[in-house]
């Protein structure tokens, strides 16, 4: 699409909030709540509030950006400026999760029960060497690539569709985020390193109750350490991880619901680009072992679930 056509001024100018801009507001005021009721446990309840108002300064300014300059690219920012606090309402979700008890026995134990192994410990020592590592790894690190090449790719293929994909995107991050929120589970890199691995071998779960609201270390991931796909995880990890949201993976849940999307849409094209990252990041996160095999689990019944509901309400409110 020829440039001229973002900037060009829009003789309809849409009135009042995107979807997208709603659905964050939605889970701003819910988070607030949390903050508001739980202000004498939580971590910092101040700058958590400072936080918010920032956000909401930043939406409103958009918002008003867009009235006085009405045309594509300012009400296309709009909805990409949200993409981009993603990380903070990610890492937000740990604050939450230091109030409760952690629930990572009970997702070990199911697995032992299950699979009558660790998968998350056994997976690393079954595909060895630096080409399964760097593999695996490079799956994980397309990730956000994967959000935003599906996100462009609407925005200047399929420009009319746009916003729904994103909407879909964004609402269903806040839908993983809430779950994390009351279903605190770490993940196997932080349990394992919490309980040992002798412990782990001998399927001894042992319940660590709040200790990861005062302990973040996590197990040195199985792999390849010189290779440039296993460092930019590791850089990832060390930058932004925290021992929170791993049950359902939203990184599975996520990538499939951006299947769903371009499948929905017929965009086979996207779906086969797509597809090889998709395969290698659902087998990365049991890998690296930041998921149980239940998680991905969780995150392959639940995109269905969250896509479902998503593209449902933006049928429902979208103008």
């Amino acid at each position: 699409m020829a440039i001229k056509t973002f900037v060009d001024r829009e003789e309809n100018p849409r009135e009042g909030l995107l979807l997208i801009e709603k659905a964050m507001l939605a889970y701003l005021a819910f988070t607030l709540v949390l903050v508001i009721v739980f202000w004498n446990s939580i971590n910092a309840p101040l700058m958590q509030v400072a936080n918010r108002g920032l956000i909401l300064a930043m939406t409103v300014g958009l918002w008003f950006l867009y009235r006085k300059f009405p045309c594509k690219v300012t009400r296309y920012a709009r909805s990409i400026a949200q993409f981009t606090l993603l990380p903070y309402w990610y890492s937000n979700t740990y604050d939450f999760n230091c109030l409760l008890p952690n629930l990572d026995h009970i997702m070990a134990s199911a697995e032992q029960s299950i699979f009558g192994c660790q998968p998350a410990y056994v997976f690393s020592q079954v595909f060895t060497g630096s080409f399964w590592s760097e593999a695996f790894n490079l799956g994980y690190v397309a990730y956000f690539p994967m959000i935003m090449a599906t996100e462009l790719y609407y925005l200047f293929g399929r420009t009319h569709k746009f916003e729904r994909a994103a909407f879909v995107v964004m609402a269903s991050f806040f839908i993983y985020y809430v779950v994390f929120i009351f279903v605190p589970v770490a993940g196997p890199q932080y349990y394992y390193c919490a309980i040992g691995l002798d412990s782990v071998a001998q399927a001894n779960f042992v319940d660590v109750g709040n200790y990861f609201a005062s302990h973040t270390e996590m197990l040195t991931a199985p792999g390849d350490s010189d290779g440039l796909f296993y460092n930019l995880v590791l850089g990832s990890q060390n930058a932004g991880e925290r021992p929170t949201a791993a049950f359902p993976s939203s990184h599975v849940g996520i990538s499939t619901i951006l299947m769903l999307i371009c499948l929905r849409d017929k965009q086979y094209k996207m779906v086969f680009i797509l597809l090889p990252f998709y395969v290698l990041l659902c087998c990365a996160t049991v890998y690296i072992q930041a998921h149980y095999l239940i998680d991905v689990i969780g995150g392959w019944i639940s995109a269905v679930l969250v896509y479902a509901l998503t593209a449902r309400l933006y049928k429902m409110y979208a103008k």
